[in-house]
């Protein structure tokens, strides 16, 4: 199945791309997660506009990556979060959570579908969050997780 990429897929493609999937990947995993629509003829233009608006968003260089990796990769992220006893959280830490973190602890602007994890944050402590800011440059975060009075 042809389809266009709507948002930054790992190991297929980035946003306004249009790739050839099989037909079960697509229909149960990426069109029911919007990160894909189907490719038609009048889709092309689509095409165009989201990657008019990836370009706004992404960043430029390898150096400018660089220097937010060094910027992010210097902070202490700490985040207070509802938790019941034996530490286990109610509910879990999400990627826009982890930006708002990063934006409280005077880090710059991320964007939550640039941020990587592995598994979800269901317990208190410290973790490692992996934010991809260009295809070669991942800037490991260190991020504790706090129980709220």
């Amino acid at each position: 199945m042809k389809i266009i990429l709507t948002n930054e897929v790992s190991g297929l493609g980035t946003a306004g791309d249009v790739v050839e999937v099989k037909d079960g990947y697509a229909r149960n995993y990426l069109l029911p997660r919007n990160f894909a629509i189907r490719w038609t003829k009048g889709g092309e233009k689509d095409v165009e506009q989201i990657r008019r608006a990836r370009k706004i968003r992404e960043i430029a260089s390898v150096e400018q990556a660089n220097d937010i990796k060094g910027q992010l990769e210097g902070l202490t992220v700490r985040m207070k979060v509802r938790a019941g006893s034996g530490g286990r959280l109610f509910g879990s830490v999400t990627p826009a959570d982890i930006v708002n973190a990063v934006k409280g602890a005077g880090g710059p602007d991320v964007d939550k579908r640039r941020i990587e994890l592995g598994t979800p944050i269901k317990s208190l402590g410290a973790h490692r969050i992996a934010i991809r800011l260009h295809p070669e440059v991942v800037a490991n975060v260190g991020l504790q997780v706090e129980a709220s009075k």
